[in-house]
This record gives C-alpha cells, sequence and structure tokens, in this order.
C-alpha cells in the first residue's frame, strides 16, 4: 500500500513531478513562460505540503507528550517539556 502522507511530503517526489511537467510542456511546445510559471506552481506546492505535514508531526508529538505525562507543560515548538 503507498503510504500517500510521506510520498507528499517527499522532496524527490516534487521534484520528480517538476520534472515530469516541464517535458511534457517541452513536448508539446509550450513556451518558456509557461513552463516556469508550472514548475513554479508545482515546487510551490511542495514546499506547503511539506511544511504542513512536518507541522502535524511536531504537533502530534507534542500531544503524545502532554498525554504521556499530563503535569509537564510542553513547548510544542520543541517537543521538549519547559
Amino acid at each position: 500500500m503507498i503510504d500517500w502522507k510521506r510520498k507528499l511530503s517527499s522532496r524527490k517526489f516534487w521534484a520528480l513531478l517538476a520534472g515530469l511537467a516541464t517535458s511534457i510542456l517541452v513536448l508539446t511546445n509550450a513556451n518558456n513562460d509557461t513552463i516556469t510559471k508550472v514548475v513554479a506552481v508545482i515546487t510551490a506546492t511542495g514546499s506547503v505540503v511539506g511544511y504542513m505535514f512536518s507541522e502535524a508531526y511536531v504537533d502530534g508529538k507534542a500531544v503524545d507528550e502532554a498525554n504521556n505525562n499530563p503535569t509537564a507543560v510542553v513547548n510544542i515548538n520543541s517537543e521538549k517539556p519547559l
């Protein structure tokens, strides 16, 4: 089974999509401006998705820490109790 969360947060996956889109656009004789814009959108989307998954991971670890030690105050930015 494909682990989509891991796949979508992979920089290699987004580089693959950008390369594939570039190849298809060149094959269809798209102009350079169009190719640049499409690749920019793909890489920006990859950055946002990667950031979202990494923040979700950090938040999940903070919740786990709080559940395991309910008297501790947790700083969600460092994943360590204060």
